[in-house]
């Protein structure tokens, strides 16, 4: 829950939709604009402390320090 907040504080101009679908076993997808950005069903771990907040802030072209 701490990342979905984290995205929604930082980017909550930028998205016009954020979606939290919860799944059996664990396991989780985030995407943006229809393209998965993370998949922990795919890799089998989660995700690093900013891999997701990184993948984001390049998908909407944001180049400035992390939160």
């Amino acid at each position: 829950m701490a990342l979905a907040r984290n995205l929604l504080q930082e980017h909550e101009k930028e998205m016009a939709e954020f979606t939290l679908v919860p799944s059996s076993g664990g396991v989780f997808e985030i995407t943006l604009n229809d393209e998965v950005i993370f998949s922990k069903k795919e890799l089998d771990r989660y995700p690093d402390k900013f891999e997701v907040e990184l993948k984001v802030r390049q998908k909407l072209g944001k180049s400035e320090g992390l939160l």
